[in-house]
């Protein structure tokens, strides 16, 4: 047990297992591979937006605004494929990620340069870029029938059994792991929100490396722009409406630090799985949307009581050791 309770995700996963096999009980299909696979791909987003929030929180910063970049970067794709439906798709995938891209670099500017406090930054651009999209849209929708075919249908084609849509999330997951273990803005991010002091010790830029964590935020929100709107063939204001708390809430349950430095990649995806499972299995169980908001809640709670326990101990917050060693030194 204490094993368990020392790697969150080893425990993510058994807790995972436990909600499946109790679901299953009262709903026997609930298990099913079929219905597991329509678990993980209505969770995709879910994840992509939650790995870009794992970025930001590791630079111990937050991005609020992550649900209005989809709703904006969204809307905005929409439009452009309704306006020019003979536009290649690769193109519209280029603008959402552009789009969504130069959002998330506002913000790492602003909390670069003027040193502004992330959250007091994207509770403003939160608005802002909702804002945006009503300006944009004249508060209309663009429907299905405005859509292409190839715009729609493209993320729900199945390869393997999985749709597109799941395929990209794994995509996504793979290539954040290589870039939070395997390159040095992986590290520096780390190292910015463990240690900053050490960070700067070191060589590393902290400042703009969280512009960097927001503009990867952002790219992955833009992404997630146009998969959104694709998979529910509708883009509105008031899309993703709440999932940037989903984001966070995802974070704090896969064990990643509100006061960063330490946190994984599978960790943010098991705790995106975790909100899935439980937000797909209490319809099926006749639970309530309130009682259902209300589990939701005392979850997150216990999410970060047992993080806030956690890191009491010793936790995964690169150079702190070599900052230290330093600092000793430099006293010496």
């Amino acid at each position: 047990m204490k094993y368990l309770l020392r790697y969150r995700e080893i425990l993510l996963v058994v807790i995972i297992a436990v909600l499946l096999a109790a679901f299953s009980t009262r709903s026997p299909g609930f298990a099913r591979p079929a219905n597991l696979s329509n678990i993980f791909n209505d969770t995709s987003i879910l994840i992509i937006l939650a790995l870009g929030q794992m970025a930001v929180i590791l630079t111990k910063s937050i991005d609020l605004s992550v649900a209005a970049n989809v709703a904006f970067t969204g809307m905005a794709v929409a439009m452009l494929n309704a306006a020019y439906p003979g536009l290649p798709l690769i193109v519209i995938l280029a603008a959402a990620l552009g789009i969504g891209a130069v959002l998330g670099a506002l913000n790492g500017i602003l909390v670069w340069k003027l040193n502004i406090p992330s959250i007091v930054v994207t509770l403003g651009t939160l608005t802002i870029y909702r804002g945006m999209a009503f300006v944009l849209s004249g508060g209309g929708w663009v429907n299905a029938h405005q859509m292409t075919e190839p715009f729609l249908q493209t993320p729900r084609q199945i390869f393997l059994g999985l749709p597109l849509l799941g395929w990209t999330a794994i995509l996504i997951v793979a290539a954040m792991y290589l870039v939070m273990s395997r390159t040095l803005l992986g590290r520096a991010i780390y190292a910015s929100g463990g240690n900053p002091a050490a960070a700067v010790y070191a060589g590393i830029d902290v400042g703009r490396t969280r512009f960097l964590a927001f503009t990867i935020s952002g790219t992955l929100a833009g992404l997630c722009g146009y998969l959104w709107v694709s998979r529910y063939a509708v883009a509105y204001v008031d899309i993703a409406a709440g999932f940037e708390l989903d984001s966070v809430a995802a974070c704090v349950i896969g064990g990643i630090s509100t006061l960063g430095g330490i946190g994984s990649v599978a960790g943010a995806v098991l705790g995106s799985l975790f909100l899935g499972v439980i937000k797909n299995a209490l319809p099926v169980i006749n639970i309530s949307p309130f009682s259902q908001m209300a589990i939701s809640g005392a979850v997150i709670i216990a999410a970060v009581v047992f993080n806030a326990r956690q890191e009491r101990r010793r936790g995964r917050i690169i150079l702190r050791d070599r900052g230290a060693s330093e600092q000793i030194e430099g006293v010496t």
